[in-house]
Protein backbone atom coordinates (compact mmCIF):
# COMPACT_ATOMS: atom_id res chain seq x y z
CA UNK A 1 0.00 0.00 0.00
CA UNK A 2 1.52 3.85 -1.02
CA UNK A 3 1.24 5.67 1.67
CA UNK A 4 -1.31 8.89 1.22
CA UNK A 5 1.53 11.51 1.51
CA UNK A 6 3.34 9.96 -1.76
CA UNK A 7 0.86 9.35 -3.93
CA UNK A 8 -0.24 13.22 -3.23
CA UNK A 9 2.71 14.68 -3.83
CA UNK A 10 3.58 13.05 -6.72
CA UNK A 11 -0.41 13.69 -7.99
CA UNK A 12 0.82 17.46 -7.42
CA UNK A 13 3.93 17.35 -9.07
CA UNK A 14 2.32 15.72 -12.18
CA UNK A 15 -0.36 18.66 -12.23
CA UNK A 16 2.11 21.08 -12.08
CA UNK A 17 4.35 19.40 -14.74
CA UNK A 18 1.29 20.02 -17.21
CA UNK A 19 2.69 23.07 -18.59
CA UNK A 20 5.79 21.95 -19.98
CA UNK A 21 3.22 19.42 -22.82
CA UNK A 22 5.15 16.59 -21.47
CA UNK A 23 2.33 14.59 -20.03
CA UNK A 24 3.07 11.13 -21.21
CA UNK A 25 6.91 10.86 -20.43
CA UNK A 26 5.83 12.89 -16.81
CA UNK A 27 2.99 10.51 -16.14
CA UNK A 28 5.26 7.38 -17.10
CA UNK A 29 7.96 8.50 -15.11
CA UNK A 30 6.02 9.37 -12.39
CA UNK A 31 4.31 5.67 -12.58
CA UNK A 32 7.77 4.58 -12.16
CA UNK A 33 8.95 6.45 -8.81
CA UNK A 34 5.46 4.98 -7.75
CA UNK A 35 6.25 1.49 -8.13
CA UNK A 36 9.38 1.96 -6.60
CA UNK A 37 8.21 2.78 -3.35
CA UNK A 38 5.12 0.02 -3.78
CA UNK A 39 8.11 -2.32 -4.59
CA UNK A 40 9.65 -1.52 -1.29
CA UNK A 41 6.82 -2.50 0.31
CA UNK A 42 7.29 0.09 3.14
CA UNK A 43 4.01 1.72 4.71
CA UNK A 44 5.03 4.71 6.06
CA UNK A 45 3.13 6.76 8.66
CA UNK A 46 4.23 9.99 10.24
CA UNK A 47 6.85 12.49 8.91
CA UNK A 48 10.26 10.29 10.29
CA UNK A 49 13.07 10.21 7.62
CA UNK A 50 12.64 6.79 6.57
CA UNK A 51 9.79 8.78 4.61
CA UNK A 52 11.61 11.91 3.54
CA UNK A 53 14.85 9.22 2.23
CA UNK A 54 11.72 7.24 0.12
CA UNK A 55 10.48 10.14 -1.38
CA UNK A 56 13.35 11.75 -2.06
CA UNK A 57 14.98 8.34 -3.52
CA UNK A 58 11.71 7.75 -5.89
CA UNK A 59 11.78 11.52 -7.09
CA UNK A 60 15.08 11.34 -8.21
CA UNK A 61 14.49 8.46 -10.70
CA UNK A 62 11.08 10.22 -11.83
CA UNK A 63 12.85 13.74 -12.10
CA UNK A 64 16.17 11.73 -14.42
CA UNK A 65 13.29 9.94 -16.24
CA UNK A 66 11.45 12.88 -16.89
CA UNK A 67 14.83 14.79 -17.97
CA UNK A 68 15.83 11.53 -20.55
CA UNK A 69 12.32 11.19 -21.66
CA UNK A 70 12.39 15.17 -22.71
CA UNK A 71 15.58 14.71 -24.51
CA UNK A 72 14.22 11.54 -26.72
CA UNK A 73 10.89 13.22 -27.85
CA UNK A 74 12.39 16.61 -28.18
CA UNK A 75 11.12 18.52 -30.17
CA UNK A 76 7.88 17.50 -30.93
CA UNK A 77 6.87 20.67 -32.15
CA UNK A 78 7.89 23.97 -33.37
CA UNK A 79 10.83 26.10 -31.71
CA UNK A 80 10.73 29.71 -30.91
CA UNK A 81 13.63 32.17 -31.47
CA UNK A 82 13.57 35.34 -29.55
CA UNK A 83 15.65 37.79 -31.49
CA UNK A 84 16.14 40.71 -28.98
CA UNK A 85 16.51 43.63 -31.48
CA UNK A 86 14.21 44.97 -34.48
CA UNK A 87 13.56 43.63 -37.85
CA UNK A 88 16.32 44.18 -40.39
CA UNK A 89 19.02 44.31 -38.35
CA UNK A 90 22.20 42.32 -38.32
CA UNK A 91 21.30 39.80 -35.26
CA UNK A 92 17.65 39.53 -37.18
CA UNK A 93 19.31 38.60 -40.44
CA UNK A 94 21.62 36.36 -39.01
CA UNK A 95 19.07 34.82 -36.80
CA UNK A 96 16.74 34.16 -39.50
CA UNK A 97 19.79 32.15 -41.79
CA UNK A 98 20.71 30.05 -39.00
CA UNK A 99 17.02 29.30 -37.56
CA UNK A 100 17.19 27.99 -41.17
CA UNK A 101 19.87 25.58 -41.14
CA UNK A 102 19.04 24.29 -37.63
CA UNK A 103 15.35 23.25 -38.81
CA UNK A 104 16.77 21.24 -40.94
CA UNK A 105 18.73 19.36 -38.77
CA UNK A 106 15.82 19.18 -35.92
CA UNK A 107 13.40 18.28 -38.21
CA UNK A 108 11.02 21.12 -37.13
CA UNK A 109 10.65 24.80 -37.91
CA UNK A 110 12.17 27.00 -36.01
CA UNK A 111 10.27 30.53 -35.44
CA UNK A 112 11.56 33.47 -35.17
CA UNK A 113 9.80 36.60 -33.39
CA UNK A 114 11.60 39.83 -32.92
CA UNK A 115 10.93 41.21 -29.03
CA UNK A 116 12.53 44.97 -29.20
CA UNK A 117 13.21 47.32 -26.19
CA UNK A 118 15.39 49.01 -24.34
CA UNK A 119 18.60 47.96 -26.28
CA UNK A 120 17.65 44.24 -25.85
CA UNK A 121 16.85 43.78 -22.28
CA UNK A 122 13.27 43.51 -22.91
CA UNK A 123 13.76 40.31 -25.54
CA UNK A 124 16.50 38.95 -23.19
CA UNK A 125 14.26 39.04 -20.43
CA UNK A 126 11.65 36.86 -22.38
CA UNK A 127 14.44 34.40 -22.68
CA UNK A 128 15.47 34.46 -19.28
CA UNK A 129 11.81 33.91 -17.76
CA UNK A 130 10.37 31.23 -20.74
CA UNK A 131 10.29 27.59 -19.51
CA UNK A 132 13.46 25.94 -19.50
CA UNK A 133 12.11 22.89 -21.90
CA UNK A 134 14.14 23.94 -25.35
CA UNK A 135 10.90 25.00 -27.12
CA UNK A 136 12.42 28.63 -26.59
CA UNK A 137 16.10 29.96 -27.41
CA UNK A 138 17.41 33.30 -28.02
CA UNK A 139 20.10 34.68 -29.84
CA UNK A 140 22.10 37.49 -28.58
CA UNK A 141 25.34 39.38 -29.17
CA UNK A 142 28.17 41.36 -27.77
CA UNK A 143 25.77 44.22 -27.10
CA UNK A 144 22.62 41.94 -25.26
CA UNK A 145 24.74 39.86 -23.57
CA UNK A 146 28.17 42.08 -22.81
CA UNK A 147 27.55 45.43 -22.78
CA UNK A 148 23.82 45.87 -21.34
CA UNK A 149 24.79 44.41 -17.60
CA UNK A 150 27.34 47.64 -17.16
CA UNK A 151 24.59 50.06 -18.75
CA UNK A 152 21.61 48.71 -17.95
CA UNK A 153 19.85 47.73 -14.49
CA UNK A 154 19.10 44.11 -15.62
CA UNK A 155 16.33 41.87 -13.89
CA UNK A 156 18.36 38.90 -15.22
CA UNK A 157 22.25 37.72 -14.82
CA UNK A 158 23.33 37.36 -17.83
CA UNK A 159 26.17 34.23 -16.82
CA UNK A 160 23.89 32.88 -14.10
CA UNK A 161 20.21 33.21 -15.95
CA UNK A 162 21.11 31.49 -19.39
CA UNK A 163 22.41 28.26 -20.45
CA UNK A 164 24.90 28.67 -23.21
CA UNK A 165 24.43 26.85 -26.59
CA UNK A 166 26.73 27.97 -28.74
CA UNK A 167 29.34 30.71 -30.67
CA UNK A 168 27.91 31.36 -34.57
CA UNK A 169 30.10 34.38 -35.72
CA UNK A 170 31.72 37.47 -35.55
CA UNK A 171 31.52 40.93 -37.78
CA UNK A 172 33.52 44.13 -38.11
CA UNK A 173 31.38 47.70 -39.01
CA UNK A 174 31.33 50.24 -41.76
CA UNK A 175 32.29 53.67 -41.37
CA UNK A 176 29.27 54.77 -43.71
CA UNK A 177 27.68 57.96 -44.04
CA UNK A 178 24.87 59.12 -45.87
CA UNK A 179 25.16 59.30 -50.02
CA UNK A 180 25.35 63.40 -50.21
CA UNK A 181 28.19 63.32 -47.93
CA UNK A 182 30.87 65.66 -49.53
CA UNK A 183 33.66 63.70 -47.94
CA UNK A 184 34.74 60.83 -50.31
CA UNK A 185 37.38 59.25 -48.47
CA UNK A 186 37.68 58.31 -44.64
CA UNK A 187 40.69 61.51 -44.30
CA UNK A 188 38.18 63.57 -45.79
CA UNK A 189 35.08 62.56 -43.69
CA UNK A 190 37.46 63.11 -40.54
CA UNK A 191 38.17 66.50 -41.59
CA UNK A 192 34.60 67.14 -42.27
CA UNK A 193 33.09 65.50 -38.95
CA UNK A 194 36.17 67.88 -36.66
CA UNK A 195 34.63 70.92 -38.94
CA UNK A 196 31.05 69.97 -38.65
CA UNK A 197 30.81 67.65 -35.42
CA UNK A 198 28.73 70.11 -33.61
CA UNK A 199 26.06 69.69 -35.76
CA UNK A 200 26.91 65.90 -36.90
CA UNK A 201 24.25 63.41 -36.27
CA UNK A 202 25.59 60.07 -36.02
CA UNK A 203 22.92 57.07 -35.60
CA UNK A 204 23.14 54.09 -33.42
CA UNK A 205 20.68 50.74 -32.40
CA UNK A 206 19.67 51.93 -28.77
CA UNK A 207 21.76 52.89 -25.87
CA UNK A 208 24.70 49.93 -25.56
CA UNK A 209 24.69 48.68 -28.83
CA UNK A 210 27.52 47.88 -30.49
CA UNK A 211 27.16 50.70 -33.22
CA UNK A 212 26.06 52.93 -30.20
CA UNK A 213 29.66 52.04 -28.61
CA UNK A 214 31.58 51.57 -31.66
CA UNK A 215 30.40 55.60 -32.41
CA UNK A 216 31.24 56.81 -29.12
CA UNK A 217 35.00 54.66 -29.66
CA UNK A 218 34.85 56.66 -33.22
CA UNK A 219 34.38 59.90 -31.62
CA UNK A 220 36.75 59.58 -29.05
CA UNK A 221 39.29 58.37 -31.85
CA UNK A 222 39.38 61.33 -34.09
CA UNK A 223 38.61 63.53 -31.01
CA UNK A 224 35.20 65.66 -32.07
CA UNK A 225 31.81 65.36 -30.34
CA UNK A 226 28.42 64.65 -31.80
CA UNK A 227 24.97 64.42 -31.46
CA UNK A 228 24.02 60.38 -31.48
CA UNK A 229 20.64 59.49 -32.27
CA UNK A 230 19.39 56.20 -31.27
CA UNK A 231 17.22 54.14 -33.23
CA UNK A 232 15.03 50.55 -32.32
CA UNK A 233 17.86 48.61 -34.60
CA UNK A 234 20.25 48.89 -36.99
CA UNK A 235 17.65 48.34 -40.21
CA UNK A 236 15.54 51.44 -38.87
CA UNK A 237 19.07 53.35 -38.15
CA UNK A 238 20.09 52.19 -42.10
CA UNK A 239 17.20 53.47 -43.52
CA UNK A 240 17.55 56.77 -41.70
CA UNK A 241 21.32 56.70 -43.29
CA UNK A 242 19.62 56.27 -46.72
CA UNK A 243 16.87 59.17 -45.98
CA UNK A 244 19.38 61.39 -45.30
CA UNK A 245 18.21 62.09 -41.82
CA UNK A 246 21.72 61.39 -40.38
CA UNK A 247 24.79 62.03 -41.30
CA UNK A 248 26.98 59.02 -40.44
CA UNK A 249 26.44 55.36 -39.20
CA UNK A 250 28.64 52.58 -37.95
CA UNK A 251 26.92 49.46 -39.84
CA UNK A 252 27.44 46.17 -40.28
CA UNK A 253 28.07 44.62 -43.48
CA UNK A 254 25.26 42.42 -43.00
CA UNK A 255 22.92 45.68 -43.29
CA UNK A 256 24.78 47.67 -45.18
CA UNK A 257 26.35 45.44 -48.14
CA UNK A 258 23.46 45.92 -50.40
CA UNK A 259 22.69 49.34 -50.03
CA UNK A 260 26.81 49.67 -50.62
CA UNK A 261 26.69 48.32 -54.45
CA UNK A 262 22.98 50.23 -54.89
CA UNK A 263 24.80 53.32 -54.49
CA UNK A 264 22.69 54.20 -51.54
CA UNK A 265 25.26 55.30 -49.16
CA UNK A 266 28.88 56.15 -49.08
CA UNK A 267 30.99 53.40 -46.90
CA UNK A 268 34.82 54.58 -46.34
CA UNK A 269 36.61 51.90 -44.16
CA UNK A 270 35.87 48.38 -42.32
CA UNK A 271 36.77 48.38 -38.90
CA UNK A 272 38.89 45.29 -38.90
CA UNK A 273 42.66 44.83 -39.82
CA UNK A 274 41.36 42.86 -43.02
CA UNK A 275 39.59 43.23 -46.09
CA UNK A 276 36.43 41.91 -46.62
CA UNK A 277 35.88 38.93 -48.56
CA UNK A 278 32.52 40.14 -50.28
CA UNK A 279 33.72 43.98 -49.80
CA UNK A 280 37.10 43.54 -51.61
CA UNK A 281 37.64 47.18 -52.67
CA UNK A 282 36.49 48.54 -49.37
CA UNK A 283 39.99 49.63 -47.37
CA UNK A 284 40.46 48.63 -43.87
CA UNK A 285 40.83 51.63 -41.41
CA UNK A 286 44.58 51.06 -41.29
CA UNK A 287 44.83 51.69 -45.20
CA UNK A 288 42.14 54.28 -45.30
CA UNK A 289 43.59 56.68 -42.40
CA UNK A 290 42.75 55.78 -38.88
CA UNK A 291 45.33 52.92 -37.96
CA UNK A 292 44.25 50.51 -35.29
CA UNK A 293 40.65 51.97 -35.44
CA UNK A 294 39.15 47.98 -34.71
CA UNK A 295 35.82 46.99 -34.07
CA UNK A 296 33.91 43.62 -34.42
CA UNK A 297 31.02 42.29 -32.38
CA UNK A 298 29.98 38.19 -32.32
CA UNK A 299 26.77 36.40 -32.38
CA UNK A 300 24.92 33.42 -29.97
CA UNK A 301 22.74 31.36 -28.99
CA UNK A 302 21.26 30.68 -25.16
CA UNK A 303 18.43 28.96 -23.65
CA UNK A 304 16.82 29.61 -20.51
CA UNK A 305 18.69 28.18 -17.19
CA UNK A 306 17.99 24.80 -15.97
CA UNK A 307 16.92 23.38 -20.06
CA UNK A 308 17.77 19.88 -19.83
CA UNK A 309 21.86 19.00 -20.73
CA UNK A 310 20.42 16.40 -22.88
CA UNK A 311 18.57 19.10 -24.68
CA UNK A 312 21.35 21.61 -24.93
CA UNK A 313 23.40 19.33 -26.12
CA UNK A 314 20.48 18.37 -29.53
CA UNK A 315 20.30 22.01 -29.87
CA UNK A 316 24.32 22.47 -30.22
CA UNK A 317 24.60 19.06 -32.16
CA UNK A 318 21.54 21.19 -34.22
CA UNK A 319 23.77 24.39 -34.67
CA UNK A 320 27.11 22.47 -35.29
CA UNK A 321 25.44 20.87 -38.36
CA UNK A 322 24.10 24.01 -39.17
CA UNK A 323 26.99 26.45 -40.07
CA UNK A 324 28.78 23.20 -41.03
CA UNK A 325 26.19 22.81 -43.80
CA UNK A 326 27.45 24.50 -47.42
CA UNK A 327 24.15 26.58 -47.75
CA UNK A 328 24.16 28.03 -44.47
CA UNK A 329 28.19 29.03 -44.10
CA UNK A 330 27.64 30.79 -47.97
CA UNK A 331 25.01 33.02 -46.72
CA UNK A 332 27.06 33.88 -43.34
CA UNK A 333 30.04 34.28 -45.37
CA UNK A 334 28.01 36.42 -48.16
CA UNK A 335 27.17 38.65 -44.62
CA UNK A 336 30.70 39.10 -44.09
CA UNK A 337 30.22 36.89 -40.89
CA UNK A 338 33.35 35.25 -39.91
CA UNK A 339 32.37 32.08 -38.47
CA UNK A 340 33.90 30.78 -35.42
CA UNK A 341 35.81 27.35 -35.52
CA UNK A 342 34.68 24.26 -34.91
CA UNK A 343 36.43 23.71 -30.88
CA UNK A 344 34.86 27.19 -29.97
CA UNK A 345 31.09 26.06 -31.20
CA UNK A 346 30.87 24.17 -27.59
CA UNK A 347 28.47 25.89 -24.67
CA UNK A 348 31.90 25.79 -22.68
CA UNK A 349 33.40 27.46 -24.84
CA UNK A 350 30.36 30.62 -25.07
CA UNK A 351 30.40 30.57 -21.36
CA UNK A 352 34.37 31.41 -21.16
CA UNK A 353 34.50 33.43 -24.02
CA UNK A 354 31.57 35.86 -22.73
CA UNK A 355 32.87 35.98 -19.08
CA UNK A 356 36.36 37.12 -20.84
CA UNK A 357 34.03 39.83 -23.09
CA UNK A 358 32.45 40.91 -19.95
CA UNK A 359 35.83 41.44 -18.03
CA UNK A 360 37.40 43.27 -21.04
CA UNK A 361 34.63 45.54 -21.72
CA UNK A 362 32.42 46.50 -18.64
CA UNK A 363 35.77 48.90 -17.39
CA UNK A 364 35.48 50.53 -20.91
CA UNK A 365 32.14 51.23 -21.32
CA UNK A 366 31.68 52.18 -17.41
CA UNK A 367 34.52 54.45 -17.88
CA UNK A 368 33.16 55.83 -21.01
CA UNK A 369 30.28 56.87 -18.99
CA UNK A 370 27.44 54.90 -21.20
CA UNK A 371 24.20 54.89 -19.21
CA UNK A 372 20.66 54.28 -19.77
CA UNK A 373 18.68 57.02 -21.66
Amino acid sequence: MLAFGAKRTCSLFYEYTLSLRLRPCIYASLQKAENLVLNWNLVINGNGPVKKLVFTAAFAVALQNISGAMAETYPSRPIVMVVPLGVGGSTDVIARVVAQGMSQVLGKTIVVENTTGAGGTVGEARIARATPDGYTIGIGQWGTNVANGAIYPLSYDLMKDFEPVGLIATQPFFIAARKAMPANNLKDLIAWLRTNGDKTNVGHSGVGTPSHVAGLLFEKAIGTNFTMVPYRGAGEAAQALIAGQIDVLLVTPAVALGQLRAGSIKVYAVTAPRRLAEAPDMPTTDEAGLPGFYFSFWHAIWVPKGTPKDIVAKLNDALVKALASPATREKLISLSQEIFPLEQQTPEALRAFQQSEIDKWWPIIKAANIKAE
